[in-house]
């Protein structure tokens, strides 16, 4: 009955009695003792939801998602002890000899679509100085994160996929060079980011027939205290897509807002705005000729529906 409880007060709207259930617990009082092991018993072509409980606990995994093992709702204990983690980055070689590069260094690969997840951290410890170490890598669609912690450095959270459509409420997201980077469109709300370099906080790649990319809604963002120089983000490729709305701006964030990709001119190309930003960090008149202040009628727009193409999250 305790993890009947849990399940209702993760706030994800589903039936309990009604779906297949696991419980993983390294200490063994569960289904399974690792995470992979609950995964692999996701079917593939799954048209039902799938319940997987974890229990607190480190669980040193490289975790993997099938691209048809859709309807996965996954639960942790607490979202600050349920610490799913791995530690590839540049300069290790995969099982099979290969180097690992951005798109191998995944702790968590989600390629399903119609993925949950509540309570857990998705990490990778690599380390300051690894380079691209990737904690979350989300292809599938329609995901839905809810009071998760996504933590680690660079390239942290990976968006990928431009098919992908996915929504993030109450998380807490810190890292330090383009740590929310890739393609997928996005809803971030009520979410926490921290920064902790003097560096880029996204790298959107959003196509150009998208007229919507990566929106932080009622957002707080913070920084490392020493630092000077935060960037909202930079155009991975042109037309990256990116908007703050009603967000807190730290004074850590430097006057201009925005950056370009090394020093290429694609910036021209890029849609990044601002409406209604508050904090010392939110100041329109000092920011980048090639950002713009939306309008009342233009952030209208901005709904879950006109965002995210017809889907509302549950």
């Amino acid at each position: 009955m305790r993890n009947f409880i849990v399940l209702f007060l993760a706030g994800i709207s589903f039936s309990v009695f009604s779906q297949t259930k696991f419980v993983v617990s390294k200490a063994g009082n569960g289904d399974f003792k690792t995470v992979q092991e609950a995964l692999n018993k996701v079917p593939l072509n799954n048209k039902k939801n799938i319940i997987i409980y974890v229990k607190n606990g480190i669980y040193k995994e490289k975790l993997h998602l099938d691209s048809t093992q859709n309807n996965v709702i996954l639960i942790g204990e607490d979202q600050f002890k349920t610490i799913l983690t791995f530690d590839d980055h540049p300069g290790k070689v995969d099982e099979n000899g290969n180097p690992i590069n951005t798109r191998s260094s995944y702790s968590f690969l989600i390629a399903a679509n119609d993925f949950k997840a509540s309570n857990i951290t998705f990490q990778n410890d690599a380390g300051f100085t690894a380079g691209q170490a990737v904690a979350l890598e989300v292809r599938g669609d329609k995901a839905v994160f809810k009071n998760c912690r996504i933590v680690g450095n660079q390239d942290i959270l990976f968006l990928n996929s431009e098919k992908s459509r996915q929504y993030y409420e109450d998380c807490y997201i810190e890292g330090t060079t383009d740590f929310i980077f890739g393609a997928a469109t996005a809803w971030f709300q009520n979410c926490h980011i921290h920064s902790k370099k003097n560096s880029h906080i996204t790298a959107a790649s959003t196509p150009k027939e998208h007229p919507f990319g990566y929106v932080f809604n009622n957002c707080v963002i913070t920084a490392d205290t020493s630092l000077n120089k935060v960037s909202l983000g930079r155009p991975w490729r042109p037309y990256a897509n990116v908007a703050f709305l009603h967000c807190y701006l730290p004074e850590q964030l430097k006057a201009e807002g925005w950056s370009v990709w090394n020093q290429l001119d694609t910036y021209a190309l890029s849609r990044f705005s601002e409406y209604e930003n508050y904090g010392s960090g939110a100041n329109p008149k000092t920011r980048v000729s090639w950002s713009r202040q939306l309008t009342l009628a233009e952030a209208k727009e901005y709904t879950l529906e006109n965002v995210l193409r017809g889907w509302k999250p549950e």
